[in-house]
């Protein structure tokens, strides 16, 4: 099984947000995103110039019920 790619949070917004998930709320350096129809919510750090990890990465795919 190929390893997953590391996103930055720039491009795993994106990837919610073409999902369907709306921007809800910011916390510090998080965004809080809701998706209506899923009834699911899910937190994004935002730290400007790092990558997220995979774990992370994969872990908020997961909460939001996207397929890897």
């Amino acid at each position: 099984m190929p390893k997953m790619a590391v996103f930055n949070a720039r491009k795993l917004i994106k990837i919610l947000k073409k999902d369907g998930f709306r921007l809800s709320r910011t916390e510090g350096s998080h965004n809080i995103f809701y998706h209506s129809v899923k009834k699911v919510i899910v937190s994004v750090p935002v730290h400007k110039g790092s990558d997220l990890g995979r774990g992370i990465t994969m872990s908020i795919l997961k909460d939001a019920k996207i397929d890897i």
